[in-house]
């Protein structure tokens, strides 16, 4: 991995905090010309510590207000069902994340459902067919303490 300065620090953690920032309003912030930053944000792009920009939409005013954890253990762990479950749980629009990871299941999923009626047709129509699926235990979030994408930079 490339090293970066404090000055590429300010530009990472100010752009974190805001994405809408124009170069000027970034310049100014960190204290250098509008040129400079200008270049630094585009090397910080092409280097790939910038993956891109979007905004945060509500959940609730988009009618996807429950959110759920979903512990997906599989029949088998073998290369051809982890791909195919990749594949299939990457068509859901409700997913928002999937994880494999270690321990005592194989995935866990992270989905935006309508409601309760909503998140029960996600289990049947898209978590339980997928390819492998043996068991499932789900986390409904009651409130969300901590929703944070912000990187410490």
């Amino acid at each position: 991995m490339k090293e970066i300065d404090q000055l590429d620090r300010k530009i990472l953690r100010a752009l974190q905090a805001d994405g809408r920032l124009s170069n000027i309003e970034l310049a100014d912030r960190i204290n250098l010309s509008a040129t400079a930053t200008a270049e630094r944000v585009k090397r910080l792009i092409r280097e790939g510590f910038v993956e891109g920009f979007s905004a945060r939409l509500s959940p609730q005013k988009l009618g996807r207000g429950l959110l759920v954890f979903v512990e997906v253990k599989l029949d088998r762990t073998t290369p051809d069902v982890f791909e195919a479950f990749a594949v299939a749980v990457k068509r859901s629009d409700d997913v928002m994340e999937c994880h494999m990871v270690a321990g005592g299941f194989d995935y866990l999923v992270k989905a935006r459902v309508g409601g309760m009626d909503a998140y029960r047709a996600f289990l049947s129509d898209v978590i339980l067919p997928l390819p492998g699926v043996r068991e499932t235990h789900t986390y409904a979030v009651m409130e969300e303490v901590k929703n944070l994408s912000h990187l410490p930079v």
